[in-house]
Formats: C-alpha cells, structure tokens, sequence
C-alpha cells in the first residue's frame, strides 16, 4: 500500500487514481491515515467477501434458532425498559 499526504493527493488526483488501479492508496493527515482509495475490482471483490461473511452468519443463526415474533417483542421491551 502506497501512503500519501492529503495535500498531495488533492494535487496529484489523476495521478493517485492511476495508481489506485494497481495497488490500494493510503490518504493520510498530519500523520494519520483517514482514507484509502482502492480499484474497483478490490472494491467488488471487497464487498461479495463481505456477502459471503453475512451469509454465513445468517445461516449460523438459523441453525441456532431464531427468536418467535413473541420472543423478539419481548426482548425489545426489556431493551427499551432496561
């Protein structure tokens, strides 16, 4: 990953985009990162992991068992009252 200063990105945006599509590209300000820019290939791939990861979770919870409409009221008043 390639870090670079705010200020230089915001000056060398066409630049930064380029190498975006090869390699992920760290933004940072007075010394922190606060963004990255990344291709939108790594985006996409990115984001079905993240889909896969949810789908997963959701079928961990089925196989545990979900909550009845009842138990799901129930325990959102407790939250509520708590």
């Amino acid at each position: 990953m390639i870090h670079v200063s705010a200020t230089e990105a915001k000056v060398h945006f066409g630049k930064l985009l380029d190498t975006a599509r090869r390699e992920n590209v760290s933004i940072e300000k007075q010394g922190r990162s606060i963004a990255v820019i990344l291709s939108q290939e790594e985006f996409e791939r990115l984001s079905e992991i993240e889909d896969k990861l949810w789908s997963l979770r959701a079928d961990a919870a089925r196989k545990e068992g979900l909550l009845t409409e009842e138990e799901s009221e129930k325990f959102l008043e407790e939250l509520l009252n708590a």
